[in-house]
């Protein structure tokens, strides 16, 4: 069997990764291919994602909390670590779902998923010839020009930890209008339209801070380009299958492992 196409998706908290995966996984189980849903989040409430591997099974926060009497941020450093150490059995229980994609939920935290060498241990151990990273841009967050730029070096930085592809994907689109989508997606396709909004609308204090950051990035090479998705209203699902496909395969389509099933 060809070895799976692997997905990890990070970003700030509140960018809707979770809201993502469940939606994308849906798309592709309804067109007919066979997805794994693992979640690497050991805080994470409630059952909204459904993953068929949750690292809980091996790693709760909220025992940890209660067993080493951490707080919050203590006990997800801890938890990282340990999770780390359990890396292999979670791998096993990839492994023997034989599925064509593995979808990964990442820890709400990006600063966790980014910056702990932990982090690097789970990922080379999940991580086969064919793996990306899918970092999702919050609105709330991109929708002024320092906001962005932030968000671009958060995004390169995590690039930089991991040496795996990324695509950028817009979150929750849906809550702009057309027009803040069109001026975003002018920001990551044409640098000089990014510089000229640094320029213009960071305030005074703030323009040299963000103007070199931007030129630092600039430097790294061509931004990667903002895909526009909703999970809510589906916008970008088939747009994000189709750039996965050009990473892992060149844009060859996957065949179906069963017959495509109607929403």
């Amino acid at each position: 069997m060809e070895e799976p196409g692997t997905v990890y998706f990070t970003g700030t908290a509140g960018a809707g990764k979770t809201s993502f995966v469940r939606a994308y996984a849906g798309w592709m189980r309804s067109a007919g291919y066979d997805v794994a849903v693992v979640n690497l989040d050991p805080g994470a409430e409630g059952d909204e994602l459904a993953p068929d591997v949750d690292v809980r099974e091996w790693v709760r926060l909220s025992e940890i909390e209660d067993e080493y009497g951490l707080g919050p941020n203590g006990a997800q450093v801890a938890a990282a670590d340990m999770i780390a150490l359990k890396i292999f059995e979670v791998r096993q229980a990839v492994q023997e779902l034989k599925s064509d994609y593995v979808l990964v939920d990442t820890p709400g935290q990006v600063e966790l998923f980014a910056f702990r060498e932990a982090s690097r241990a789970i990922v080379d151990a999940l991580s086969g010839d064919r793996s990306m990273i899918a970092f999702l841009f919050d609105p709330a967050l991109a929708r002024t020009p320092g906001g962005y730029v932030a968000l671009l070096m958060l995004s390169s930085t995590v690039e930089f930890r991991f040496r795996l592809p990324m695509l950028h994907l817009l979150a929750k689109s849906d809550v702009l209008t057309p027009e803040q989508v069109a001026e975003l997606l002018a920001w990551s396709e044409e640098s000089g339209r990014l510089l000229e909004a640094v320029t213009q609308l960071t305030p005074t204090p703030d323009i040299q801070l963000s103007t070199e950051l931007y030129r630092a990035l600039e430097n790294l090479g061509p931004s990667t380009a903002l895909l526009p998705t909703s999970a809510k209203e589906g916008v970008g699902i088939e747009s994000f299958y189709q750039a996965c496909q050009r990473v892992f395969t060149g844009g060859e389509d996957l065949e179906p492992s069963h017959a495509p099933t109607e929403e």
